[in-house]
């Protein structure tokens, strides 16, 4: 439809925002309210709070410093004053004159040269004079003003996006189509869609301004809920199609019973025999099997997962690993071979990974295709064209977060050697990051899942301290009488050589101020595809972290290391610009013992598995995220040996590090850290990387919105599955129904993108 001020050119800006309808633009929400009916005033202000004022100008100038231009405006209210302050501010000057009425809003902080406050880089709207034409004061003054994010520059800012919202709310009056039921509506006090989107943009007199803020009035309830309905209605939808394909029903008779009890190296916890017996469970089903094991580091996935691939060889199929690393998937080769070992059957394991030669690769493909190698262990080289499986059985896939969904059901397909895919694997994915149920919900609502929450047996406490790095010469000293008793350590430093550049390892915590890298929305706030480095501009800091001093690297304290503090120990060194024939010779020297300590960075983070190490070094460690932290943790305390992790940090420490650091001293329960990751880091950032698949949700926050997650989750699995004829109605009229089906299809494909590959 025609929408008032969208021409070509502006519709061409609002696509690259991924804005291409009127409905996209109506979701287009606020994300911040300014109280312009009850302004606070300038006397009443307290030091650290983020507060909205409405002020006069009263002056303004352009001070030219070494380092960078800084603008300095003066507001005031009767007889106070208040300063705001932009660094590399030339771009506003010859804006503000003295007597024009401005909207500021920021962090009130206190000024050095004056007793008065003061807001740093504040946001600012200048307001409408007496002689505006009145809808400009309507929608400006006096009344609970919304504050989007800006489109396009100044061009597509708050104002613009006001006066377009408005006339398109008025165009469209009593013609919003309703696509949820009614019923549903009704018996969870939400009110309908044309009403909420209204009462979101433009709010009523009377909405408690703190409902507002935190994303909480009725309206927004409304439009939150129902984008996490259609959500989980998607998945809902996957999990029963996924019900209905074919798949293979595996027999667990005496003789697989015989071959798992075979091979089990120590009686198995109780988590571990309801993980297998729900996964056992599953794979008798004559439908293709979608679950998840999730457990923290340590807690034995890997031998389940075994477990469940030694059922689908015991009836004569393949199964597949695949690993997100060579170092991984060549340690998971390793242990499946020796666990094998005491297999009467003796299957055959093959390794295959991008590094290998290409006869070796050649010969591994013919193995694969034959039929003759029956477990496949090996890394994203297992889903190129080539590589084609006799009868594919199980795939397991490892730290799934690393991998793409694309590449989960890439390998998942894989068609036999007479290119028929034929009935589906069953798919068993495996993480080690704890994941909230929350995410979970969202990120795998299409996988069943089973959860590892106890230790085997062995697995000792790790004592874990906080160190300051004054104090490395006790640590190294520590280090030293530890390997003169036969163990071994780690030391992980941040970066490889002191430059961001070509590090995929590489990954700071995302909320320290002092690194200048992107602090994440508060909560109840959401970025939008495409915003990020709009809102939160990039630092020196950021393109070049050696620039902060005293940033160590890997490489330097190497060669620091074994000249100084341990001289006399075999110091290795281990990082992701090495290739993989050089890790692999590092990794297996430090495995045989050859090896006292190992400077690394965080390559080592995943699936390092040396019994005998018992000391984990992280220098700088308030520059790590917890989920990092803890999984550096786990490296160590894998034998019976007491196993230590010490973290050390440099001078100064932001907040959110002391918040991190404490917790890692204070528990290693992983379910705990990763709640509080959560916390700290909001839900875009938890993974580290961006989560291929993750959706990008235009009003839910899935930190701010767990209740109404987990409450769509439960209506959307109402609505899909009606009751039986006889057993009551379903939900919502037949066209009501009917609506909400076509809603989902035109939201599932346009919005989520992700309707399952193939």
């Amino acid at each position: 439809m025609y929408v008032r001020g969208v021409g070509p050119k502006v519709a061409e800006m609002l696509a690259a925002k991924d804005i291409q309808t009127a409905e996209d633009l109506l979701y287009h929400l606020p994300f911040r309210y300014e109280d312009r009916q009850n302004p606070r005033s300038l006397d009443e202000l307290k030091t650290g709070e983020m507060a909205s004022v409405i002020a006069e100008v009263r002056g303004s100038i352009l001070l030219r410093t070494r380092k960078a231009p800084i603008f300095e405006l003066t507001v005031g209210q009767g007889r106070c004053a208040m300063k705001c302050v932009w660094f590399n501010g030339s771009y506003l000057s010859g804006k503000f004159h003295a007597g024009q009425t401005v909207a500021v809003y920021g962090r009130v902080e206190p000024s050095r040269s004056s007793s008065n406050l003061k807001m740093i880089q504040p946001q600012f709207e200048l307001l409408p004079d007496e002689g505006a034409d009145a809808e400009t004061r309507l929608l400006e003054v006096g009344r609970i003003t919304p504050v989007y994010e800006s489109l396009g520059g100044a061009r597509l800012a708050s104002r613009w996006q006001r006066r377009t919202i408005f006339h398109l709310l008025e165009a469209v009056r009593g013609a919003v189509p309703e696509c949820l039921p009614r019923a549903m509506l009704a018996r969870l006090d939400l009110p309908d869609r044309e009403t909420s989107l209204r009462e979101v943009h433009f709010p009523p007199e009377g909405t408690p301004f703190a409902q507002l803020q935190a994303s909480a009035t009725p309206a927004h309830r409304r439009l939150i809920f129902e984008e996490l309905f259609f959500l989980e209605l998607g998945l809902e939808l996957k999990r029963r199609r996924m019900r209905e394909r074919a798949g293979i029903a595996f027999a667990t008779n005496d003789k697989v019973r015989e071959a798992i009890r075979e091979v089990l190296p120590f009686h198995p916890t109780a988590a571990q025999k309801r993980a297998l017996g729900e996964i056992v469970g599953d794979m008798r089903q004559p439908n293709p099997m979608r679950r998840l094991l999730q457990g923290d580091v340590g807690s034995g996935k890997t031998i389940v997962a075994l477990q469940a691939m030694l059922v689908a060889l015991e009836n004569g199929y393949q199964a597949a690993l695949m690993a997100p690393t060579e170092i991984l998937a060549t340690q998971h080769f390793l242990a499946a071979r020796k666990l094998l070992e005491r297999s009467s059957r003796k299957p055959r394991i093959v390794l295959l990974t991008g590094s290998l030669d290409e006869d070796r690769k050649r010969r591994t493909r013919g193995e694969i295709n034959r039929g003759e190698a029956q477990l496949v262990i090996g890394t994203h080289a297992l889903i190129e064209e080539k590589v084609e499986f006799d009868r594919l059985g199980l795939v397991v896939v490892d730290e799934q977060h690393r991998f793409g969904v694309l590449q989960r059901f890439k390998l998942m397909k894989k068609p036999g050697p007479d290119g028929a895919p034929g009935a589906e694997p069953d798919m068993l994915v495996m993480t080690a990051t704890p994941i909230p149920r929350t995410l979970a919900l969202s990120l795998y609502g299409d996988l069943d899942v089973s959860v590892l929450d106890e230790m085997p047996p062995g697995r000792t406490p790790i004592v874990t301290r906080r160190v300051p790095g004054e104090e490395a010469e006790k640590v190294w000293d520590f280090v030293r009488k530890q390997v003169g008793q036969g163990r071994q350590a780690y030391i992980v430093y941040p970066v490889i050589e002191g430059s961001k550049d070509d590090q995929p390892e590489l990954d700071f915590s995302h909320d320290d101020p002092e690194i200048g890298i992107e602090t994440p929305p508060a909560p109840g706030r959401s970025v939008r595809k495409g915003k990020t480095a709009e809102l939160f501009p990039k630092t020196a800091l950021e393109a070049n972290p050696s620039a902060k001093s005293g940033l160590k690297s890997a490489v330097e304290m190497h060669q620091k290391l074994r000249a100084g503090p341990l001289a006399g120990l075999r110091v290795g060194l281990l990082h992701g610009r090495l290739d993989a024939d050089e890790k692999e010779i590092v990794m297996r020297r430090f495995q045989r013992g050859e090896i006292d300590v190992l400077v690394a960075t965080t390559v080592i983070e995943v699936g390092v598995d040396v019994p005998n190490a018992t000391v984990m070094v992280v220098e700088h460690a308030e520059r790590f995220g917890l989920a990092q932290l803890h999984q550096l943790r786990g490296r160590v305390g894998r034998g019976a040996a007491k196993s230590y992790c010490i973290l050390m940090t440099g001078a100064r420490v932001s907040e959110q590090g002391e918040e991190r650091l404490n917790a890692m001293v204070r528990t290693q329960d992983g379910f705990e850290l990763a709640e509080l990751d959560l916390n700290l880091r909001g839900p875009g950032e938890f993974f580290g990387t961006r989560q291929a698949g993750m959706p990008e949700f235009r009003v839910a926050n899935l930190l701010r919105d767990r209740q109404l997650l987990e409450l769509a989750k439960i209506e959307a699995s109402r609505f899909a599955n009606p009751p039986a004829p006889g057993r009551g109605a379903p939900e919502g009229t037949e066209a009501e129904r009917a609506r909400v089906w076509a809603r989902l299809k035109e939201a599932w494909q346009r919005r989520y993108g992700l309707v399952e590959a193939g």
